[in-house]
């Protein structure tokens, strides 16, 4: 889990979680991690559109969410 997020925070690349909140309510984020510490991650929450702090252990599964692309025509 740590090496996906290190990963996709340095490559700038947004994932998608599972996470489980400490009143036991499960929510699937879309995330952009901003800094990694032991233990929990800042990441800017595209649901909440601010700042979080999520805990590493509490992500239940996380993924990378592919690119859309479109064709016109």
């Amino acid at each position: 889990m740590k090496y996906m997020l290190r990963k996709h925070m340095e490559d700038n690349a947004p994932l998608e979680i599972i996470y489980l909140s400490e009143q036991g309510k499960i929510t699937q984020r879309k995330i952009q991690v901003l800094e990694i510490f032991p233990g929990h991650i800042h990441a800017f929450c595209f649901l909440r559109q601010t700042k979080r702090t999520f805990k590493v252990a509490n992500i239940l599964s996380a993924r990378l969410i592919k690119a859309r692309f479109y064709r016109s025509g």
